[in-house]
């Protein structure tokens, strides 16, 4: 039998009045793993009647479902002074109740006397959180399958759209009924090109140059016949942004890259159309510009068509302004934010 030192006894006093208070599971253990001390708590959880605790072995509580040899192991450790335990996760597994997930915590009581060691267990059930943290999971992965077949739907529908617009311009009579036919076309194909982007960019922070390229060569393959003749260039630096905001960066880059391909180049004219964009701190400039024929004359006179109206707006929501210039040759559109 060890026989303990007043100052050993006085902290054991000190540490089983702290016990006794506690709502937490905990155990006080010598170091020959005996149990000299258990929370009330400690009993409740694991259902161990609290008079059969003291003076026995933890390997030998219960029906021995502590007695893992794991467990044991580290707690050998700690009793030397080698090492302590900070969050050790095991399965506590009982026959006749459900398996429970605990995490431990266990430091070895400094006392000045290394004969008498003293080690504080405290013990987490984690079992519901780790469900809770499962069904997350799983309701996150089911929520991406469905957002994927929901993106692919879109797509899909999109494509027919864009065919049955294309089919019908081909075969109408009317010049200017082909005209918003093929308008209407081109913005369906724009639409496409920004779902397709917002499919990859969905969440977190998107690196807007491979962005803007990957947006400017869907829109040049489904509107560019020779790619000698009109070249679309992005020049941007290396700014993120979030998902949000780049979807409306991206439906003002389309509308104005769409527009200059429209506008800009008649008469199968060559010329180059450039996308730019750069930041500082929280000023950003986005541009597109092009060396096209330019603005007509009568521009002050035009009614601002869907597309104008279009960036109009998200540029003010996004808290920037419109600026149109002449380029001499062509046009040069920024969004500025101050």
């Amino acid at each position: 039998m060890k026989i303990l030192t007043p100052a050993v006894e006085a902290a054991d006093e000190l540490t089983l009045a702290i016990i006794a208070a506690s709502q937490a599971p905990i155990l006080l253990l010598d170091g020959d793993l005996q149990i000299i001390a258990a929370s009330a708590s400690f009993s409740t959880t694991f259902h161990i009647p609290p008079a059969t605790l003291p003076n026995k072995k933890l390997g030998d509580i219960g029906a021995g479902e502590w007695n893992i040899p794991q467990l044991q192991s580290l707690l050998e450790t700690i009793a030397s002074g080698h090492a302590d335990i900070d969050a050790y996760e095991m399965d506590l597994v009982r026959a006749d109740r459900p398996t429970r997930q605990l995490v431990i915590n266990a430091r070895r009581l400094d006392y000045g006397d290394a004969d008498n060691a003293r080690m504080l267990l405290s013990i987490t059930d984690v079992t519901n959180a780790r469900l809770a943290e499962k069904l997350k999971e799983d309701l996150l992965r089911d929520k991406d399958i469905l957002l994927q077949e929901l993106q692919h739907r879109i797509a899909n529908s999109l494509q027919i759209i864009a065919s049955v617009l294309m089919q019908s311009a081909r075969r109408v009579q009317s010049d200017e009924t082909r005209t918003h036919l093929y308008d209407a076309h081109h913005r369906v194909m724009s639409v496409a090109a920004l779902q397709k982007q917002l499919a990859v960019n969905r969440v977190g922070d998107v690196e807007l140059r491979a962005y803007f390229t990957e947006l400017c060569r869907t829109i040049g393959a489904s509107m560019i016949r020779d790619e000698k003749q009109l070249i679309l260039e992005v020049t941007a630096d290396d700014s993120m942004t979030d998902a949000d905001i780049s979807v409306s960066l991206g439906l003002i880059v389309t509308e104005l890259v769409i527009n200059s391909l429209k506008h800009a180049f008649p008469g199968q004219r060559s010329g180059k159309i450039t996308v730019d964009y750069h930041a500082q701190g929280e000023a950003w400039t986005l541009s597109v510009g092009d060396n096209g024929v330019g603005r007509p004359d009568d521009i002050s006179n035009a009614q601002p068509g869907l597309g104008t109206s279009l960036i109009q707006a998200v540029s003010k929501q996004l808290g920037a302004k419109v600026e149109i210039t002449d380029a001499h040759p062509g046009t040069l559109v920024s969004i500025i934010h101050p």
